[in-house]
């Protein structure tokens, strides 16, 4: 039967009166508990985190340094299953045909790819419009949000206008709150260096001027991490072995049928390499696998010349949280098989032969001369200092000359804050070098970016990308690059107290200003399901340097029970400081 709203009448047939007498509506759910169901999961444990838990934690960061934030989903609260029953109501599908929507809403696959179109705002007016551009005025920082329900309420009360902004975890978050709302097992999935495969190919290309600026010429791009969804149900379109874990993807990066939508694609399905079947499968095949080439491109005269390409580089450390438990979890083997092994590299030529691009020739691929080619030099850089907001940023740059002759080499260096998508928004730093690297030298040199610097120029992800492009005489270009992102400081939060079920209990928020200027425009926010009935803001004072500051405030929690409160803080010169503490009731 279609999950949605029905009405449940009775009638009297002895009376012979023909008007039924009404009882009133009810909503009809998936059911993970019934094992008749599409999305039956058998394991209890799994029904509890995947359907009944309204806490999530989301991971984020870099590969190098990965960092997590709470999210309260929310999805048993107020009108929130009315909101997500209007979301289908408010599909193209529906729009186009009433009838023939309602009948599939049976099937978890239907539903899946329909809502995955519908938290993003592209073509449908759906939830929300995603903003990667750095400036969010007009609409709430994608990293401010704590929770889907704010987001899903201001959806409602705004007419139904999508919500200002959302970047990846947010539209994966809102898209597990409305899909464990109607019953079927979602969870939140963290790729980091996930490639956006524009082109179909399996490949993304990067590009680089002279100077060493990562130029933003190519629709492809490799993100520091991008969180995708998982939903639990069978495949009876593929056949037993493709059911289980099916990823959907709300996040607006390529159309499908013609739209913003992504999945159902089965995850048994990528990790086979059978990316001919539905839904998506080479878009996220590439997203876990894709080939790297980075080229140095000449925007004078369009020429290209590949620096290096990698494929051990894409889908890195794929994390999910662990059941009951406020832990990462890794399930990167359950996408591929080892990185590098030969079945790795099998299941790769099979997915490229599945898709035509092993006969077809490719005018942008580089030679086999070019990808053979090798560097006499390599480099690194090596973090030397704190990697936190506030503190100056030290850098080395390490030169190692791979040859048994000396080698000369020319190093243009850059720094620039990016989004999380790495992509470039303000230059921040440049700078050369020249050296003479004798056989087999090592060099070191030792890199400096203030924060007075930096400070301005931070997009609130806190993310830097440096680049050096080292130009060897007599031989071939060297590419080196990290991307860095920083902490925040740390906010304390303390329960002083018993909680207690409708008892008044004070929690306080302690917070240090760890730089030597004034912070400003400072904003507490604080949500949490069973708490506090919607979002506390708190305004406060300006804080000196190294000025501490502690607030407090009360709450009166109405459910007993583990819940969890989150807080962000913010001000002018720190993004969002975001921490969330447990509260046992």
């Amino acid at each position: 039967a279609p999950v949605g709203r029905y009405k449940l009448s009775v009638q009297n047939t002895s009376s012979g009166s023909s008007s039924p007498a009404s009882l009133g509506t009810f909503v009809l759910l998936f059911n993970p508990w019934s094992s008749g169901d599409d999305v039956f999961m058998p394991n209890e444990a799994e029904c509890e985190e995947y359907v009944l838990e309204e806490f999530g934690i989301i991971f984020a960061g870099n590969k190098n340094h990965i960092n997590s934030f709470g999210w309260n989903f929310g999805q048993f609260q107020g009108d929130i299953i009315n909101i997500c029953l209007s979301m289908l109501d408010r599909s193209l599908n529906y729009r186009q045909d009433p009838a023939t929507d309602v009948s599939h809403r049976n099937d978890p696959k239907y539903l899946g790819r329909v809502l995955s179109a519908m938290v993003n705002a592209n073509d449908d007016h759906g939830v929300l419009l995603g903003n990667w551009s750095g400036n969010y005025e007009g609409g709430k920082s994608p990293s401010s949000w704590t929770g889907s329900g704010e987001i899903l309420q201001n959806w409602k009360k705004s007419g139904f206008r999508p919500v200002k902004y959302g970047q990846c975890w947010v539209f994966a978050a809102v898209l597990t709150t409305v899909l464990r709302c109607l019953g079927i097992p979602t969870r939140t999935i963290t790729n980091f260096s996930s490639a956006h495969d524009a082109n179909g190919n399996l490949r993304v290309d990067e590009f680089y001027d002279a100077s060493g600026n990562h130029l933003d010429v190519t629709a492809d791009s490799i993100w520091n991490f991008h969180v995708w969804n998982e939903s639990w149900f069978s495949r009876s379109d593929l056949g037993p072995s493709y059911s289980g874990w099916q990823v959907l993807d709300a996040t607006p990066q390529e159309e499908s049928g013609g739209i913003y939508q992504c999945g159902p694609a089965s995850r048994n399905a990528i990790k086979e390499g059978d990316v001919h079947l539905d839904y998506d499968c080479p878009f996220v095949f590439a997203e876990v696998n894709a080939d790297c080439m980075y080229w140095n491109y000449d925007p004078t005269t369009g020429k290209k010349t590949l620096i290096f390409s990698k494929s051990t580089v894409i889908g890195q450390f794929i994390s999910t949280k662990a059941i009951g438990r406020d832990d990462r979890v890794d399930v990167t083997s359950d996408y591929k098989y080892e990185e590098g092994s030969t079945k790795e590299r099998d299941i790769f030529k099979k997915a490229r032969k599945k898709l035509g691009l092993e006969d077809k020739f490719d005018p942008t691929a580089p030679t086999p001369q070019e990808i053979d080619q090798k560097p006499d030099i390599s480099g690194k850089f090596k973090v030397a200092g704190p990697l936190e907001v506030g503190k100056d940023l030290n850098l080395t740059l390490v030169l190692a000359n791979l040859q048994s002759d000396a080698k000369t080499v020319h190093a243009n260096m850059t720094a620039w804050s990016t989004v999380y998508t790495r992509r470039p928004v303000h230059e921040i730093w440049k700078d050369s070098i020249s050296v003479t690297l004798s056989p087999k030298e090592v060099k070191q040199f030792p890199i400096k970016i203030p924060y007075t610097e930096y400070q301005q120029q931070l997009t609130t992800d806190n993310t830097i990308q440096v680049t050096a492009l080292c130009h060897v005489e007599g031989g071939i270009q060297v590419l080196v690059q990290r991307d860095i992102t920083l902490d925040n400081p740390a906010i304390e939060v303390q329960v002083l107290g018993e909680a207690k079920v409708n008892k008044e209990v004070d929690v306080e928020v302690i917070f240090t200003n760890p730089i030597d200027m004034e912070v400003r425009d400072c904003v507490l926010q604080v949500e949490g399901n069973d708490l506090l009935t919607g979002i506390l803001e708190i305004d406060l004072p300006p804080l000196k340097a190294s000025e501490k500051s502690s607030t407090k405030f009360k709450l009166v929690p109405f459910e007993a029970g583990p819940k969890h409160l989150l807080v962000n803080f913010s001000c002018d010169k720190f993004a969002v400081i975001k921490t969330f503490k447990m509260v046992n009731v």
